[in-house]
């Protein structure tokens, strides 16, 4: 664009909770670097988001979340020109350690964001990139598998695949042949929502998991993803899972488990945090624009579907306060998105 705007609005917060929500004016900043600076189309809002919130310092210095975002490249630093110009439609997750996308314009390091699916509205894609990130990671590669590798005999199961990561999960597990991919969720109607991202079977995870696996003939799982509530679920996983099999856990462990469970088995417990590239600037962070990219080809050959749920509407401060109580009841299906300011007022 031939000039950036000076303000812009943004939904951002001074204090966590209960402080609330609030619609503010903040600079817009020029990229440099690797930096893009990207208009905002939509965003998808994450449980990351309220612990963020919950962490956030009484400082009064305003913050602004939101770590899943589809938009258009306004300008480029002089690195992020190699990558991407003026105009080109992208989705990122970004970096929690920087200013979120709940605001009309962002900074974000161009090797972390990736040229949207072509075949997806602005919101469906903006659903995408935290969790298909963090699917991607922990299935391809925290387990070992691999789009396309057959894994015979292998049975997945997936604790929590309702979720927004789950929903992406299971389909990204569909993509290897062979692997059996269980999921949980304890209503109909997520139930169904399982299935109609792909699970081959769906038992309740509010009922004891072994005796449903063993109804269906499933005696041990060779690996396991743990999406929510691991402290009431990790015994049960580590009793479940195969010698030599694998866990792994993407959400904070409210005590410390007794990963003793898992010694005679050789098994193992492992993290996926999509924020530990951009946090620790590593070597290959990188990578994590490439996994989109490979995300969108998916997208546009039909292979995977979005998993946006619902469009709540445009990006304001009440409109986020209701997104966020609904993540934090926890019974959210697939992922939910907001698109758009009101009034688009910005001071040129």
């Amino acid at each position: 664009m031939d000039f950036l705007p000076k303000q812009m609005q943004a939904v951002g917060i001074l204090a966590a909770p209960p402080s609330p929500l609030i619609d503010m004016s903040l600079p817009v900043f020029a990229p440099q670097g690797w930096d893009i600076l990207a208009t905002v189309e939509a965003v998808a809002v994450n449980p990351a988001d309220c612990r963020v919130r919950q962490r956030k310092a009484d400082d009064g210095q305003a913050a602004v979340l939101g770590w899943d975002a589809a938009g258009t490249v306004a300008a480029c630093g002089a690195d992020a020109a190699a990558k991407f110009r003026p105009g080109d439609a992208v989705y990122y997750a970004g970096d929690v350690n920087r200013p979120g996308c709940n605001s009309a314009y962002q900074l974000v390091d161009a090797r972390l964001a990736a040229r949207r699916p072509a075949n997806w509205s602005a919101a469906e894609a903006a659903a995408l990139p935290l969790t298909g990130l963090t699917a991607w990671e922990a299935l391809f590669e925290r387990l070992g598998y691999a789009p396309d590798a057959p894994a015979e005999e292998q049975t997945l199961l997936v604790v929590g695949g309702a979720g927004g990561v789950g929903s992406i999960a299971i389909q990204l597990a569909r993509l290897v042949p062979g692997l059996r991919v269980i999921a949980t969720a304890s209503r109909p109607e997520s139930v169904g929502w399982c299935r109609q991202m792909g699970a081959h079977e769906v038992v309740d995870h509010s009922q004891p998991l072994r005796a449903q696996l063993q109804a269906i003939g499933v005696e041990t799982v060779q690996s396991a993803l743990l999406l929510n509530r691991p402290d009431e679920h990790f015994a049960a996983l580590a009793e479940l899972v195969a010698p030599f099999g694998r866990i792994v856990n993407i959400v904070p462990f409210s005590r410390p488990p007794e990963i003793n469970l898992l010694m005679r088995k050789s098994a193992s417990l492992s993290w996926t945090y999509m924020f530990t590239r951009s946090s620790f600037q590593t070597a290959d962070m990188a990578r994590q624009g490439e996994i989109l990219a490979s995300l969108a080809e998916l997208a546009e050959a039909g292979r995977i579907r979005s998993t946006l749920r619902e469009n709540i509407g445009e990006l304001s401060a009440a409109n986020f306060s209701a997104a966020h109580a609904r993540l934090e009841r926890g019974d959210t299906m697939g992922k939910l998105a907001l698109s758009g300011f009101a009034n688009r007022q910005e001071q040129i």
